[in-house]
């Protein structure tokens, strides 16, 4: 939602350098004032450096843009494909994650939720397959950095990863803006806009990125990601006890569908770890 209305006032792409510059200002002094441990080989730097250009780059300028032709809901619906390229991607990256049909299930299952929640979102017209495929550029965009991250740079503290990322996608995107959208610093910047990407910087780029990274280390980036599919039903529950919004038939059993599909993807593994684990024992 604030990406639609902050790339509804400004140009996408000066939108997104927006909102590092805040996330930047917040994060260095604090990495800083922290004394956080700090990588000491280049190949550790140039797998933060590259997958904060890959994740925070790319996916900001392809999802900025493409929002602007598609709803919010089809763009959620998109989106939740994250775990699945996630997944893909571990399969061949990482040796001790592989596709299972648990986990294929799952995914799919979650997808399925998040379309019946937006399933009165779900239009097309005019520039909308473009906006969906770069929408879901993204998606693979992110899906590929986390898996990246797991596989070598997981002990990295967050704090290091955050920031590096962080500055390492501004510099391009700062300029791919300046080139195709004009100098920032002429463009009017409403309050709409400011809020929505302080907003967007301080929940998505600090806040979000830093336990994202903290819970890696722990859970996996397949894991990880599906976690995020449960956030339309928590924005469901929230509007309906904060806002006295309805919920509907559509919105309930799509949420359900949801938690189950975590449930199998994230708690079906555990179990199946266990049968695992006492068969091997007799």
């Amino acid at each position: 939602m604030f990406v639609k209305l902050g790339v509804r006032e400004v140009p996408p792409v000066s939108f997104a350098a927006m909102r590092l510059i805040i996330a930047i200002l917040v994060m260095v002094p604090l990495t800083l004032a922290l004394r956080v441990p700090l990588p000491k080989h280049r190949k550790d730097w140039a797998l933060i450096f590259g997958t904060g250009v890959i994740l925070l780059g790319f996916n900001y300028a392809l999802l900025n843009w493409g929002t602007q032709f598609i709803s919010s809901g089809l763009s959620a619906v998109l989106q939740s494909l994250t775990p699945a390229f996630a997944l893909i991607f571990s399969h061949y990256l990482l040796p001790d994650d592989k596709l299972t049909l648990r986990k294929v299930t799952g995914l799919a299952l979650g997808a399925a939720g998040i379309a019946v929640i937006f399933w009165d979102q779900l239009t097309f017209g005019g520039r909308a397959l473009t906006g969906s495929i770069t929408v879901t550029l993204g998606a693979v965009c992110v899906a590929f950095a986390y898996v990246m991250i797991q596989r070598s740079g997981k002990n990295f503290h967050p704090s290091a990863i955050t920031t590096g990322q962080m500055i390492a996608a501004f510099v391009p995107l700062m300029a791919y803006g300046w080139v195709m959208e004009g100098n920032p610093f002429e463009i009017n910047w409403t309050s709409t806009a400011l809020v929505s990407a302080t907003y967007l910087a301080l929940m998505g780029s600090v806040v979000a990125a830093w336990l994202n990274y903290w819970l890696l280390a722990r859970v996996g980036s397949v894991n990880l990601l599906i976690m995020g599919l449960v956030e339309p039903p928590l924005a469901v529950l929230i509007g309906a006890y904060a806002l006295g919004e309805s919920m509907n038939a559509r919105a309930i059993a799509g949420s359900a569908v949801i938690l189950f599909s975590v449930w199998l993807t994230v708690g079906g593994k555990k179990q199946t770890a266990q049968v695992t684990e006492a068969q091997s024992n007799r």
